[in-house]
């Protein structure tokens, strides 16, 4: 039996490249995105048993684990060091530029369809290209970010 139109929208995946990312509401061009996860750690409890099985163990979350995400796109002349550079200068000198990076899942009418709210984020690293005198591969430059939470929506 063949799926309609609206079944294959309704079942079928999203594609992972067809992307948005917006810092502080400017629109930027990244080609790859990583990091998007909320964790939490766990603590570990051990109460001694009555029954004499020995100890009964418990597990519990606790606080939010770090979010770290990192952004990476081609080294461009005049956008690359403007943007990421300058920001990575404000902790650099204790001025930091705290931003919210938004990561839109773009459905193929190229309208956001999940969104991923990266809040608080500031740059913790920069690396600069991998220089390779053998390779044709673009220039490519990478950005770790810290945050304090992501909060995901469905539009």
């Amino acid at each position: 039996m063949a799926y309609t139109t609206e079944q294959i929208k309704q079942t079928y995946p999203f594609p992972v490249y067809n992307y948005r990312v917006e810092i502080a509401g400017e629109s930027i061009a990244f080609s790859n995105v990583s990091g998007l996860s909320i964790s939490f750690e766990t603590h570990t409890y051990k109460e001694s048993a009555l029954s004499g099985r020995g100890p009964v163990v418990m597990r519990m979350p606790a606080q939010q684990a770090d979010v770290k995400v990192t952004l990476k796109k081609g080294l461009v002349k005049g956008r690359s060091i403007p943007k990421l550079y300058a920001w990575l200068r404000t902790v650099q000198t204790n001025q930091v530029d705290k931003r919210d990076i938004t990561v839109h899942l773009l459905n193929e009418a190229g309208e956001p369809a999940v969104t991923w709210l990266v809040i608080n984020a500031f740059p913790t690293k920069l690396d600069a290209p991998t220089f390779d005198a053998t390779s044709n591969d673009a220039a490519i430059e990478s950005m770790e970010l810290t945050a304090d939470n992501i909060i995901i929506s469905e539009n």
